[in-house]
């Protein structure tokens, strides 16, 4: 019907679907989106339709993407001991510790416990591998991405 082929059409409407979305997620302002569809150089009729389009989609695109998201287990609280063992029938003097952690985690409304032990070193490097990953998130690279994902 429209004489173009069908990856001609197929990639016209993920571009229209992706301009969409995108834009819905970041929340654009008007002017924004204006200027983000203008640099495409469709038609002043076309623009304004293409707006249009967006204004009255927007919030159903962000709750069917709100939808789409999975959803993770929240933090609730956390218990540990410290459990350690100093001697057993064959060995009079040993020190062998070792840490429970008792994480309580929230999802869907339903509370989960995730029991987890581990020795103290494997506990320390465990901790610095988490401390390098937030000092990651502080680099300007990590924000620009965090950024452009919400």
């Amino acid at each position: 019907k429209l004489n173009t082929g069908v990856d001609t059409v197929q990639h016209g409407v993920e571009g229209l679907m992706y301009l969409l979305t995108e834009s819905s997620k970041l929340m654009i302002s008007e002017i924004d989106f204006q200027d983000s569809i203008h640099v495409l150089g469709f038609s002043d009729e076309l623009n304004k339709l293409l707006l249009q389009l967006y204004l009255d989609n927007r919030k159903e695109i962000r709750s069917i993407l709100s939808e789409l998201a999975p959803k993770l287990p929240s933090y609730h609280s956390l218990e540990w001991r410290l459990d350690v063992q100093l001697a057993s029938r064959s060995l009079r003097q040993q020190i062998k510790p070792a840490v429970t952690i008792k994480l309580h985690l929230n999802q869907n409304e339903d509370q989960t416990a995730q029991v987890l032990q581990t020795d103290p070193s494997t506990l320390l490097h465990l901790i610095q591998q988490l401390e390098q990953a937030l000092g990651e998130m502080k680099t300007n690279h990590c924000r620009r991405i965090a950024r452009n994902m919400k």
